[in-house]
């Protein structure tokens, strides 16, 4: 459990938290008793009641000798965190694995119970950051999103713009979103006890290098290309794919996540399956080649020129196995062939002995 009375017991009661970006309001003073303070407190930022300036030590000694940088075009990072059985965890606390941008380790974290409160509490965090050298800090936009798997109009998301430094390696929502309406029956946070966070992160400045390398992670990286989410293998193919045939969704028009994503997987392994050679296929191959073409189609997609493929490849499927019909039939007849063949010199061979016997002379040993 995280412990708030350090939060509590530092803060002046006229103390305004410079906290929100990107339209909201910026301050939230603690006797104004308005909406801001009910919005803001959902947030998860404790760290920073230390430092009363808000400015991040922008001037502080803290800062001297790191390398200050204004990254060139910020690169989105985006994560998957697939947590499973989620209703049944009794843990408090859960962490990602850790996965690296902008020179530094992030992690997700989450109390699939909530902390002291019946929401889930989730929030994006720098990790390892006690071991990190001192003045360290990361400017970053990030979002974090509990995916609905039927429908990604009920998604709920969070997206905030942060300092995260030494006092705040931290930030999220307390109640990110009601626990009893994750797990309500149907309600598509839960698909198969799973549920799925997405976290995406742009670093937009640096304060101290940290040379981070990558790691290997079992929690699954994707790129977005043309409003389908890929794995950073398929993106140069399906990228290509876009170009030679731009139309192929123009009539795709789902909205489910996982729904873009399973077409867009089901046209890739057909598309695979095509690319193989006709003797390596079965016609169950080709059955089920078909029928994703149809499935395809049905949901809006236009793959006229991967049908005529189909086509051809089934053509020529057709003709493979005639005419490795008529070889057996063939093979057939000249192995019946050799074996007659084969007959007819051992009774040559017979005659043949025969023939000789005849035409040896007569002996008169016995008689003379």
């Amino acid at each position: 459990m995280v412990d708030w009375s350090d939060f509590y017991d530092d803060y002046d009661e006229n103390w305004d938290v410079d906290y929100f970006s990107d339209g909201y309001p910026y301050k939230w003073d603690f006797d104004n008793d308005d909406t801001y303070g009910e919005e803001t407190s959902d947030f998860y930022g404790y760290e920073m009641h230390r430092d009363h300036s808000c400015s991040f030590a922008q001037n502080s000694s803290d800062c001297y000798g790191y390398e200050v940088g204004i990254m060139g075009k910020p690169l989105r990072k985006k994560i998957t965190w697939a947590i499973k059985n989620f209703s049944s965890l009794r843990c408090e606390k859960l962490h990602s694995d850790p996965f690296v941008a902008g020179g530094c380790k992030w992690r997700l974290c989450a109390y699939p119970k909530g902390n002291n409160v019946d929401y889930l509490f989730l929030f994006l965090e720098v990790a390892d950051y006690k071991s990190l050298p001192s003045g360290w800090r990361r400017q970053a936009r990030y979002l974090l999103n509990i995916v609905n798997q039927s429908s990604s109009k009920r998604s709920r998301q969070n997206d905030a713009e942060k300092w995260f430094d030494e006092k705040s390696p931290r930030w999220g929502r307390l109640s990110m979103f009601p626990l009893n309406e994750i797990q309500a029956k149907e309600s598509g946070f839960l698909v198969n006890g799973e549920l799925k966070i997405v976290a995406e992160i742009e670093v937009l400045e640096v304060i101290g290098k940290l040379d981070v390398a990558e790691e290997a992670s079992t929690m699954t990286e994707t790129m977005v290309v043309n409003g389908f989410q890929l794995l950073p293998s398929q993106v140069d193919f399906v990228s290509h794919l876009f170009e030679r045939h731009p139309e192929i969704s123009s009539e795709f028009h789902t909205e489910n996540p996982n729904l873009r994503t399973g077409y867009m997987s089901l046209l890739l392994s057909l598309i695979e399956t095509l690319r193989q050679p006709p003797h390596e296929l079965l016609k169950t191959d080709l059955a089920k080649a078909h029928a994703a073409l149809g499935s395809l189609t049905n949901a809006g997609f236009k793959l006229y020129w991967l049908e005529k493929k189909l086509d051809e490849l089934s053509e020529k499927k057709e003709k493979e196995e005639a005419v490795e019909f008529q070889m057996r039939e063939i093979e057939e007849e000249l192995k019946g062939l050799k074996q007659k063949c084969l007959h007819l010199e051992v009774q040559l061979e017979k005659q043949k002995s025969v023939v000789s016997a005849a035409k040896a002379p007569i002996s008169f040993d016995d008689v003379i």
